[in-house]
């Protein structure tokens, strides 16, 4: 078996390969799905290990449709990085540090998440930038309304663009108001359709939908959680819950203690 590793970095990337002789290969490649099929295709199997980042994933799965076994590690393991030399830091230097670790199984492995729980973290992540998209074109129709000396009336956010519409604005102030109206009108539509979605999305995941019986939680939210945790059979043991919530970023509320005024001071 060959061993290889990748650095990766956005434009180009460092790989070593070590093969089944022990010759050394060093090759610096654009970071492109066709220079990495140069590299790699037709090649003897090979175990590869790249650190795990945005778009390790990827890498990853284009790496296996070539033939090879890939491990995508933990880039917290300080001791996959035991071989690099402490003098000046490269990427060679990393690179060459990454293989041994490849070749003496020194390292740990990071969670890849499921395909469909990536596709959901993904439309999440789209319905996350519309909602603040539409926030700010409240926020800046409200702003400027107000100089202008008109107030719009409370209500739902769906029902927005109705209540700036029952002002009956000047013409002027109306048509600086028309682009924000129209992209708003677009995102309005959008979400609806995001929305109807996640919807459909409870009906066939049964996690999901256990989770929307909760108070307060609706698709969005159990979507989320559950695209976040993806599988959650590696959460195990008696501190199941506390890997949890560290792996969610949660940390428990600090309590202050209470202020007796009547004690002896």
């Amino acid at each position: 078996m060959e061993y290889g590793a990748i650095d990766r970095h956005k434009q180009e990337s460092q790989v070593r390969i070590i093969t089944e002789g022990g010759e050394v290969i060093d090759r610096r490649i654009p970071t492109t799905r066709d220079h990495l099929t140069t590299l790699f295709w037709g090649r003897p199997h090979a175990r590869i290990l790249i650190e795990a980042s945005t778009e390790s994933e990827w890498v990853a799965q284009h790496l296996e449709t070539l033939g090879h076994e890939v491990v995508v590690a933990d880039p917290n393991y300080a001791l996959m990085y035991g071989h690099r030399s402490r003098r000046v830091k490269t990427d060679r230097r990393d690179v060459a540090a990454l293989v041994e670790a490849c070749r003496h199984g020194i390292y740990r492995p990071a969670h890849r998440r499921s395909a469909q729980q990536r596709n959901i973290q993904w439309q999440i992540n789209v319905r996350r930038e519309l909602v603040a998209a539409r926030t700010r074109g409240i926020s800046l129709t409200r702003a400027i309304t107000r100089q202008a000396g008109y107030r719009i009336a409370g209500g739902a956010t769906e029902t927005f663009l109705q209540r700036v519409a029952a002002l009956q604005l000047p013409p002027a102030l109306d048509e600086s108001l028309s682009p924000v109206r129209n992209v708003m009108e677009v995102i309005g539509e959008e979400l609806s359709r995001v929305d109807t979605h996640f919807e459909s999305v409870i009906a066939d995941d049964p996690v999901v939908k256990r989770l929307t019986t909760c108070p307060s939680i609706g698709a969005i939210t159990a979507a989320a959680f559950v695209a976040a945790l993806d599988d959650v059979g590696r959460f195990v043991g008696r501190r199941g819950a506390a890997q949890v919530t560290s792996y969610l970023g949660l940390v428990p509320r600090s309590t202050a203690p209470a202020n007796n005024s009547n004690a002896a001071g």
